[in-house]
């Protein structure tokens, strides 16, 4: 297969991972292929993407979600931060049966925020969500994002590696400005959950 057209099967394929998983091609694929080169990023997603689906299982998709949130808004990625921010926002919806307390577009506000900062007004969102157990996590993702503390066990060891694959992936968002999508998660495609968030928040679907 010739080079270009190696290029747009890599670019191809894992548009239609996106697809399968979350219900929409991401914008970020063609970005991440021209940067890693087809093979490249084909490699990347079958290194990183199955250790990212355990994760999600094993720490749920609310803290995994966050901890990405948070490293994206860390490392200055609109297109991430939003997309797992949207993604908290439903998990959120569908667990407590009521919005979260902050958008996904508000929260992107927060990029470019000093660390103690971006702490307090994540973690003052979490108390009004009444996840008081998830603070703890925030203070670990970013010490971790800012390369103040080893992982000491093995769930601090699955937020290490989002903080590696995420590292990657802002820097592709943010490199190229990639415009957000949707919500990186499979409850993008529930319709009528993302109806239900947007009514609440009295804004279009």
């Amino acid at each position: 297969m010739a080079e270009g057209g190696l290029h747009r099967f890599a670019v191809r394929l894992l548009e239609s991972l996106g697809k399968k998983l979350w219900g929409f091609p991401p914008r970020l694929m063609p970005y991440l292929v021209a940067k890693l080169g087809p093979i490249g990023a084909l490699s990347w997603f079958a290194a990183n993407m199955p250790r990212y689906e355990r994760t999600l299982r094993l720490l749920g998709p609310l803290r995994t979600h966050l901890a990405c949130t948070v490293i994206s808004l860390h490392n200055g990625c609109h297109y991430c931060s939003y997309g797992h921010a949207y993604a908290v926002e439903l998990v959120y919806l569908k667990q407590a049966t009521a919005s979260s307390p902050v958008t996904a577009a508000e929260m992107c506000t927060w990029i470019g925020l000093p660390p103690a900062e971006l702490r307090d007004r994540v973690c003052d969102v979490l108390e009004r969500a009444d996840l008081h157990a998830e603070v703890l996590w925030v203070d670990r993702t970013l010490a971790q994002a800012r390369g103040q503390q080893r992982a000491v066990d093995r769930d601090e060891a699955r937020i290490a590696h989002l903080v590696r694959m995420f590292g990657t992936l802002n820097a592709v968002g943010i490199a190229e400005k990639v415009e957000p999508d949707e919500a990186h998660d499979p409850l993008n495609k529930d319709h009528e959950l993302k109806a239900r968030n947007a009514a609440l928040r009295g804004s279009p679907a």
